[in-house]
């Protein structure tokens, strides 16, 4: 007898600490027999915006789920055979008391409520969930919308290496045509090549997305070119990160920008900047610029002698003819510079109708005289300019570099210079060497 009373009393306990847990819990429960609602928790009053349970006992559970739903549920709850019986968590619409729409998953389970069989329903309010992901599908075509207006390329890639995505602007500036399918291609597979700054090909494995997919680690401000399938070739800066950095499986995006013009305008200024604008030949910036370099190295090998050549009586010429007459002579006297002299040699102007020559290489002592020799003639050839015949001579001042050079190149210059003035008319026209490595001077006519 006491054993019975001890079983009844525990049974009891169970049933009140159950009635507690679904009076207590945050999600909706009611229970409906042959359709009637025959209880609801607090959760599911306030779910329902009712004022009690009382305003939603003895009303049919069909009230409150929305028209749409309401096939699917039932034909749910049909499927349910024995106690225990449960279906598959589904989703679906409630109506509340205000008429207001709720989206909300459930799950109904064959149950004994009152020793008779009836449903208990879950509920799991869906709101705050719907909201986020609307928010997030918000946020997810609004940042489509913004990188589909982006001047510059954006492109995403799997651990793999396959695109996932790549905006207008990416297409236009790879020269990839919009039709084309590219998404789920390896990025190999895309109709370009890739080159590095010295134009050599540029393997897919050392593009930085390779990197920053086996490290993570971000890249910015890499420079490369790429091939078009239509001939064209552009180059672009790039930045590499993974879309997720806290994953190992990440994505990459890639973002990049064609530099192109602004590649081209760089170097154009840069040879503005170190070459003559009349002539084309390098300025004295530039010519200064190499000396130093030669003097720097101590093999001597980059440049071993110096020319310095003045033209003489030019500015009779822009005197009496002008100085149009006079820059084209300067253009002629350059260009035939430059025929006469090596690829390796360096020619330039110093400004005026001074030029400067460095000779690369260990030319012999014995072949200077040749070389004046050969400037000579070619710089005596007669001159037409606009109809006047011209005959044009110059002073060549040579200084050679010694092994275990010392001077500056504006030390060097002045030997030079110095040695051409010697050579002027008024001097002599023999190739001779000075004392150490310079020599006096020659006269070209």
């Amino acid at each position: 007898m006491g054993d019975a009373s001890s079983d009844a009393a525990s049974a009891e306990q169970l049933a009140q600490r159950y009635r507690s847990l679904v009076e207590h819990t945050p999600d909706a429960l009611c229970v409906h027999e042959s359709g009637t609602i025959v209880y609801v928790n607090p959760a599911m009053v306030r779910l329902l915006g009712a004022r009690s349970a009382d305003d939603l006992l003895g009303l049919s559970i069909t009230t409150f789920v929305h028209p749409d739903s309401v096939s699917a549920m039932l034909a749910r709850i049909e499927q349910l055979h024995g106690e225990g019986a449960a279906s598959p968590p589904a989703e679906m619409d409630l109506v509340r008391v205000d008429g207001r729409s709720v989206p909300v998953q459930t799950v109904s389970v064959l149950t004994v409520w009152q020793d008779r069989l009836a449903y208990q329903v879950v509920v799991h309010d869906l709101t705050a969930q719907r909201a986020a992901e609307a928010s997030a599908r918000r946020a997810e075509a609004h940042f489509t919308t913004v990188v589909s207006q982006l001047e510059e390329g954006v492109l995403v890639v799997d651990q793999r290496g396959r695109l996932e995505s790549i905006n207008p602007a990416g297409k236009r500036i790879l020269g990839i045509d919009d039709a084309a399918p590219v998404i789920g291609r390896h990025l190999d597979e895309l109709a370009v090549t890739m080159v590095d700054r010295n134009g050599k090909t540029l393997p897919v494995g050392r593009h930085p997305m390779a990197h920053t997919l086996a490290t993570g680690e971000a890249v910015t401000g890499f420079i490369f070119g790429v091939e078009r399938a239509d001939g064209r070739q552009v180059w672009l800066s790039c930045n590499c990160r993974l879309l997720n950095p806290e994953s190992p499986d990440s994505s990459g995006v890639s973002s990049f920008a064609d530099i192109t013009e602004y590649r081209a305008s760089r170097r154009q200024l840069e040879y503005q900047a170190t070459h003559d604008a009349l002539t084309g030949l390098a300025n004295r910036s530039l010519i200064l610029s190499q000396l130093a370099t030669a003097l720097a190295d101590e093999g001597g090998t980059l440049v071993t002698t110096v020319l310095f050549i003045d033209l003489d009586g030019f500015k009779a010429i822009n005197d009496t003819l002008g100085h149009a007459i006079g820059d084209i002579v300067l253009q002629i006297v350059a260009q035939r510079l430059q025929r006469s002299l090596r690829a390796e040699d360096v020619v330039g102007r110093l400004g005026g109708d001074e030029f400067l020559v460095l000779l690369a290489g260990h030319p012999q002592r014995a072949d200077l005289p040749a070389l004046v020799d050969r400037l000579r003639t070619t710089m005596a050839e007669p001159i037409i300019a606009r109809g006047h015949r011209l005959e044009v001579t110059a002073s060549i001042g040579i200084t050679e570099l010694g092994p275990h050079e010392h001077r500056t190149p504006e030390a060097v210059l002045h030997d030079a210079d110095l040695a051409m003035y010697r050579d002027k008319p008024s001097g002599h026209r023999d190739v001779g060497l000075g004392p150490g490595r310079r020599s006096d001077s020659t006269h070209a006519s």
